[in-house]
């Protein structure tokens, strides 16, 4: 088997080797595109892609195979004989190449370690910072990316972010810092030791709940995904306060020798904390005088005046500080970045507020966790929720915030098992549902049910606990439906909503 020990330079021998890659999503084709620039022979396999990367695929010079069957599949990858195999995040483990390589102890990459072995492209390699979490990451990832900006610095949000991390690792330019977003799919094959294994700046497992059990197949499995951001960090192993796995995951971290865990969290801060004195969030780590006093970073006011003070976006804003603080950003630049900084669309989106309906996009609520935190900040709440489960118990939620919820409206292809969870723990719900097999009209209809509903005071919030795949090509699409439809059925419209029709509850 070759020594890959050498192989952590942009000017390593990357030429001698014969390299597969599985998917030609955007992280594929990123990976190929930097394998054939760096003169691998590189064959791509993928069940499918779009006409536009099979075209730039062929156009770099790599080799493809696409579609086929597993026997097919196997047939091409047997013959390009790979000396390593770089696998898209979210391929299944059990998936017939996958098993391959295992078989045949040949070693996968991420394309996080590939970009981390050839991060010397431009220079002096850029400091990392990672970001991962069931919720929050890109909101955190761009704050603190923009907070690195405002400071002056080059730094940009990548990684599962939407760039990938080996585009940004080729920008001419380069960067000071590079702020990777890092799901659990990317997390599961990273390795935390030996030349492959990255060693960040700072890092910050946000939260932790129950996510894409589907995919790691236990609860167990997702969370050691998880801890590996923590793996050799080298100035700051940053936790949340109110989430006791976080802080099992830095106790239990390998981490550079110096390394402080700084915790974070909505109660007073300790000595090395980040957190909230009265209405002041503070640094009461990074300070000359930490054990005796605080340095303070904003007013709730202040953040309330900008559509920021909902408590998960709190605790966002406290780990991006406490990241760019690790990374020497004062507290003025930090201050500065907050004032400027726009959320990102698709999360706690307000579309429309008319006839005293707030209407709201959270179509980035993926998951029973960011659906929890957009639910706790409305009362009453006309809920629209359902898509793909991945394998997560929604009764929980529902059992948490039945007392705020004026009726749900069920879309998307796992609704039976949510209403069924409805019918078990909040039966005095109101619960419809949207014909599923009338794929193009989802939110029209789901919209036209909530206008029907809704009354002044009330919050209709798009929040799915859900995946999209099913109905949707990505929770954008989602939301970008969503806010179509409010604009279109209830626009600037100021009348009553009770003059709406009054949709009949999903048979119990």
């Amino acid at each position: 088997m070759r020594d890959f020990n050498s192989f952590t330079s942009w000017n390593s021998a990357w030429s001698e080797l014969s390299v597969a890659v599985l998917g030609l999503g955007a992280t594929g084709f990123s990976a190929a595109d930097t394998l054939t620039e760096l003169k691998a022979r590189v064959l791509v396999i993928a069940d499918a892609a779009s006409d536009n990367r099979v075209e730039m695929a062929q156009v770099i010079g790599a080799e493809l195979a696409l579609g086929g069957s597993a026997d097919d599949q196997l047939a091409a990858i047997t013959a390009h004989a790979p000396d390593v195999v770089i696998v898209s995040p979210g391929y299944p483990l059990d998936h017939v190449l996958v098993e391959w390589c295992r078989t045949n102890a040949v070693p996968m990459w991420t394309e996080i370690e590939l970009a981390w072995r050839l991060r010397d492209k431009t220079g002096t390699p850029a400091e990392w910072i990672a970001i991962t979490g069931t919720n929050g990451k890109t909101t955190t990832a761009q704050l603190t990316a923009h907070i690195l900006t405002t400071a002056g610095f080059r730094a940009g949000a990548v990684g599962n972010i939407g760039i990938p991390v080996l585009d940004a690792i080729r920008y001419p330019d380069g960067f000071d810092f590079l702020v990777v977003e890092l799901s659990s799919f990317q997390l599961h094959g990273m390795p935390r030791e030996g030349a492959g294994a990255i060693s960040p700046l700072a890092s910050v497992c946000l939260n932790f709940a129950d996510d894409h059990l589907d995919w790691h197949g236990s609860r167990e499995a997702y969370a050691h995904a998880k801890a590996t951001v923590y793996a050799n960090t080298k100035i700051a192993a940053v936790y949340n306060r109110a989430v006791p796995e976080t802080l099992a995951m830095v106790e239990n971290a390998e981490v550079v020798d110096g390394c402080r865990a700084i915790g974070f969290g909505l109660d007073t801060p300790g000595p090395s904390d980040f957190g909230i004195v009265s209405d002041l969030l503070a640094d009461r780590a990074f300070g000359d005088d930490r054990h005796n006093a605080a340095l303070e970073l904003f007013t709730l006011d202040e953040l309330r005046q900008r559509n920021l003070a909902a408590p998960h976006m709190v605790a966002n804003i406290l780990a991006a500080s406490a990241l760019t603080r690790a990374a020497g950003v004062s507290i003025e630049a930090v201050r500065e970045g907050v004032a400027s900084f726009e959320i990102d669309g698709h999360r706690n989106q307000v579309v429309l507020v008319s006839g005293g309906v707030t209407w709201i996009n959270d179509s980035k609520a993926t998951n029973s966790h960011a659906a929890s935190a957009s639910l706790s900040a409305a009362d009453p709440v006309v809920w629209i929720l359902g898509g793909l489960l991945k394998g997560i118990d929604v009764a929980p939620l529902i059992e948490k915030h039945a007392r705020r919820l004026k009726a749900a409206i069920v879309i998307g292809n796992d609704r039976l098992a949510i209403q069924a969870a409805f019918q078990r723990h909040a039966p005095q719900i109101p619960v419809f549902e949207v014909d599923p097999t009338d794929t193009d009209h989802v939110m029209p209809r789901a919209v036209e049910m909530a206008h029907g509903i809704a009354t002044e005071g009330d919050t209709v919030l798009l929040a799915p606990a859900a995946a999209s795949m099913d109905q949707f090509t990505s929770y954008a699409d989602r939301g970008d439906k969503f806010a179509a439809a409010v604009l279109e059925r209830v626009g600037g419209n100021d009348d009553d909503a009770s003059s709406a029709t009054t949709p009949t509850p999903a048979a119990e």
